[in-house]
């Protein structure tokens, strides 16, 4: 079990589907949620938002929930007994759209693992604003209008998911569209629902791609996409370095790329051609200090390792350098599988560095598919 504290930031809009029962098409604007309290609406967002972190509590000494003051989280991760820190304090009461972005970039700076949020569509908008894909989210329904994939399909369904992230199980990663309707079409009788943007969402795990059958031949398929996802992320960085660890998996995606390969050691390209081959350590650390890298690397079949075994050219000064959040992990599932259910190990050499590297890492497992899997912290 990872011993690290996993980080939730948590918000909720306590007016989502406020004005639902009372056949108001929506909740969006201050005119529309004044006149459902006035009429005796019942905010039920929180309510809705304790039912799934009851699934959690019994795993509550493993959680840390990062939220905004009043009714926007504090009132409820107190009454239900959650470590919490709160990070934003709206200015008013009565919390606007643009105090669940602030409560979101707040968050972002904690760097949570999850950002669970609770409301409808508009919530998510303006969640999406902020996090666009550098933090995995999942939406707790409460709102009048839930087009958007982004969220559980019950209260209860979210918990059950965040749980598992909690437990360290592996979770599926899916890109999922934020919709929404104009209200005020709406309550004229025409949708005009259309798409905002998208963010990363974590399923239950349908865990082995039952698409493709066992074997080599499917593990060159697997590979294949992996290596064209990779490829296209180089053409959309095109300025950045990109550090190729040692490894066979790694060496398919540089085959791909049409281009000279050092197995047991660490390549450098850019704007998809070689620059450097088998560099060290200080070779490295001279060429991507202070440059936009991302970092290329595969896990050790059968023991988990990805740093510290076969690439100790990856030092902890060019870890640091390049940052966890451009490290791409790729692995095939049925590699991860192997595993059996053991965390990844990172031994860099650096205690400290490996246990800020400990959590939830996203692997990449095909082309724009993604999982969530463990990194063990030792100390």
């Amino acid at each position: 079990m990872l011993k690290k504290t996993f980080k939730v930031g948590l918000i909720i809009n306590p007016f989502a589907g406020i004005g639902g029962a009372l056949a108001l098409k929506g909740s969006d604007g201050a005119e529309i949620r004044a006149k459902a309290l006035a009429l005796g609406a019942e905010k039920k967002a929180l309510d809705k938002t304790r039912v799934a972190l009851t699934e959690i509590l019994p795993l509550q000494q493993q959680v840390h929930i990062y939220t905004a003051s009043g009714d926007m989280g504090e009132t409820l991760a107190q009454a239900m007994g959650f470590n919490y820190s709160v990070v934003y304090h709206p200015a008013t009461e009565q919390s606007e759209g643009h105090d669940s972005e602030l409560a979101a970039k707040a968050m972002l700076d904690e760097k949570v693992d999850l950002l669970l949020f609770t409301g409808g569509d508009g919530t998510a908008r303006n969640i999406c604003k902020v996090v666009d894909f550098s933090v995995p989210v999942l939406g707790i329904p409460a709102g009048c209008k839930i087009h958007s994939g982004v969220y559980a399909i019950t209260p209860q369904a979210a918990g059950r998911v965040v749980a598992q992230m909690i437990q360290g199980q592996i979770v599926s990663l899916t890109q999922a569209d934020v919709m929404d309707i104009d209200e005020d079409l709406f309550r004229q009788g025409r949708v005009n629902a259309r798409q905002f943007g998208e963010m990363h969402v974590p399923t239950e795990l349908r865990y082995m791609q039952a698409v493709k059958m066992g074997g080599k031949e499917s593990d060159e398929l697997v590979l294949a996409d992996i290596a064209a996802y990779i490829i296209e992320l180089m053409d959309e960085y095109s300025e950045h370095y990109f550090i190729m660890g040692s490894g066979s998996t790694v060496e398919f995606i540089m085959q791909e790329l049409g281009l000279a390969n050092t197995l047991l050691g660490v390549d450098l390209v850019k704007g998809g051609q070689l620059v450097a081959s088998d560099l060290t350590a200080q070779q490295l650390f001279e060429r991507v200090n202070h440059q936009a890298t991302k970092l290329v690397i595969t896990l050790i079949g059968g023991q988990g390792h990805v740093f510290g075994r076969g690439n100790q050219q990856l030092s902890p000064q060019v870890l640091r350098s390049v940052g966890k959040e451009n490290i791409l992990l790729v692995a095939t599932k049925s590699k991860l599988n192997n595993l059996g259910g053991k965390p990844l190990i990172s031994d860099s050499g650096d205690i400290k560095l490996d246990a800020e590297l400990a959590g939830l890492m996203t692997v990449i497992t095909g082309y724009r598919d993604q999982v969530l899997y463990p990194l063990a912290d030792l100390q």
